[in-house]
């Protein structure tokens, strides 16, 4: 039996990756990649956002931190404009901050909700923020005004939101999935409940904005097509399970190349799948740990993947460590 507060037993890094410098002091809610630089963002729940530098040197990775701004509580989540120049944050102080990262300037907010904002993404498209808060409500932003251009009401609290213009996709708790046409965004496409029978932890739309996938806290995940006439190709399957405990599915990712998918699980491992081909392309070496562990992985670029790991015990983190991985040796499968 394990002592009571000890460090958990085992490998910790069975994959061999690499821990970034000075990482989050409490858990890990997201991960965003820059689109233009080898810049990874990661917020946590000591309220910070941070920022690392990320260098290839033959076969290893370096890690330098680059800046760090404050929320006045845990920030949830984080994305990148477009142009790789600003990092927007939104999290449990109920607003969204905009960090203008190259230029060094001062975090400005630039979006309010009367709960925490749960999701965060910007559209380039449109030139607008969207937010997603557990005050059941959508809001689209545009970062010059201090009001929403658009708020959509939401049936419940968001969980999870994916965008690929002209798709967007919103989960929300009670395992509503609200489909919205950006190209009309005031008015849901399609409303479907979730083909999963439990709570809601991710979606990501297909690169082809064909349909999405959802993933469950019963380590299921569920492939589905917005076409009616192609929902024969829709199904489910289990994964991040072992023969007598099932993991939530915390993440889905897909390669930006390859169009294959990655789901991180609450097991300590990551896979790899096809789902035109309904396999399991490579598994990863599950980290040895007697603790719950949540996952969060970005595949957002061709040299790099980014791990963040979180131990908990019972209401307590025990420990949180972020890993970055070489993606080419996940491309050889392909």
């Amino acid at each position: 039996m394990a002592t009571f507060g000890a460090a958990p037993a085992g490998n910790h890094n069975p994959n061999k990756s690499f821990e970034v410098i000075q990482p989050p002091s409490d858990s890990v809610s997201s991960l965003s990649f820059s689109p233009r630089a080898n810049h990874l963002v990661a917020t946590s729940w000591d309220n910070q956002v941070r920022c690392w530098e990320l260098t290839r040197n033959g076969a290893s990775v370096t890690s330098v931190p680059k800046a760090s701004i404050s929320h006045d509580q845990p920030v949830l989540c984080s994305a990148w404009k477009d142009d790789g120049t600003t990092v927007f944050s939104g999290g449990c102080d109920k607003q969204a901050k905009m960090w203008s990262l190259m230029s060094g300037g001062q975090p400005v907010t630039v979006a309010m909700h009367d709960a925490p904002i749960k999701e965060i993404a910007w559209i380039p498209e449109m030139n607008v923020l969207v937010t997603g808060s557990w005050d059941k409500t959508l809001k689209y932003w545009d970062t010059r005004q201090s009001n929403p251009v658009h708020t959509q009401q939401l049936p419940e609290r968001c969980r999870a939101l994916t965008v690929r213009h002209p798709l967007m996709v919103v989960a929300t708790a009670d395992r509503h999935l609200i489909v919205f046409n950006l190209q009309n965004p005031q008015i849901e496409f399609k409303r479907i409940p979730s083909p999963l029978k439990y709570q809601t932890r991710c979606v990501a739309a297909f690169p082809d904005q064909q349909g999405f996938l959802v993933g469950s806290i019963e380590g299921r995940v569920g492939v589905h097509h917005l076409d009616e006439s192609q929902s024969s190709r829709n199904f489910t399957f289990k994964c991040h399970r072992d023969t007598t405990e099932i993991y939530s599915v915390n993440s889905l990712n897909f390669h930006p190349v390859h169009h294959t998918f990655a789901t991180a699980g609450s097991d300590g491992a990551f896979n790899f799948w096809d789902k035109d081909s309904k396999q399991r392309l490579k598994v990863s070496l599950s980290l040895s740990l007697s603790l719950s562990l949540y996952i969060y992985m970005c595949v957002e670029g061709l040299s790099l993947t980014s791990i963040a790991v979180s131990h908990f015990f019972p209401e307590y983190v025990i420990r949180t460590i972020s890993w970055l991985n070489d993606v080419r040796s996940q491309i050889d499968m392909v």
